[in-house]
């Protein structure tokens, strides 16, 4: 019986997934109200924002496609910047983790994780209303508001996720 229980531990572990992403990633921002895309993604449920980084400044884009630049030298802390794959989707769940009573702020890869993990290519996924995130090229779409689990489309893997902490008017997302 002993024998055979690391057996059964190693056949599992490729169905694993662990909950935070080994890809490099550092943004910082100390003054989230000055962003409105951002801000609106931090303190409302629902609500999602991506954030790219494109020629020395930040563009923040909302569910409804507004894009708000912001210049990289007016957010402060972002010396070793570090973007993820594809950017980051961040915002606030309208539904809490499985264990706890409030929603805390979640930050996912942009880049779909089936096409990257499968064709090594990032492919940035496109918001949508209802706190979604579909790709166009493997038309899966994932839930924003349940870990970024495939809600419809070919079975796969969730999407990408970092670590976010929000605290008074600064955010920090890393994988450290």
């Amino acid at each position: 019986m002993l024998l055979s229980l690391p057996l059964c531990l190693a056949a599992c572990k490729e169905d694993v997934q662990s909950t935070y992403s080994n890809y490099p990633a550092y943004f910082a921002c100390k003054n989230v109200t000055t962003v409105p895309p951002l801000n609106a993604a931090l303190n409302n449920l629902g609500i999602y924002t991506t954030i790219r980084y494109d020629r020395n400044r930040f563009l923040f884009t909302d569910e409804t496609g507004n894009t708000t630049p912001v210049n990289a030298t007016a957010i402060a802390g972002n010396a070793s910047l570090q973007m993820g794959i594809a950017g980051f989707i961040v915002g606030l769940p309208n539904i809490p983790e499985l264990g706890s009573s409030v929603s805390m702020p979640v930050c996912f890869d942009l880049a779909c994780p089936n096409c990257y993990s499968s064709y090594n290519i990032s492919r940035a996924l496109q918001l949508k209303t209802g706190g979604y995130a579909a790709c166009d090229d493997c038309h899966r779409t994932y839930n924003l508001n349940s870990q970024g689990q495939i809600s419809t489309g070919e079975a796969g893997i969730s999407l990408f996720r970092y670590r976010i902490t929000y605290s008074g008017n600064a955010v920090v997302i890393n994988n450290r």
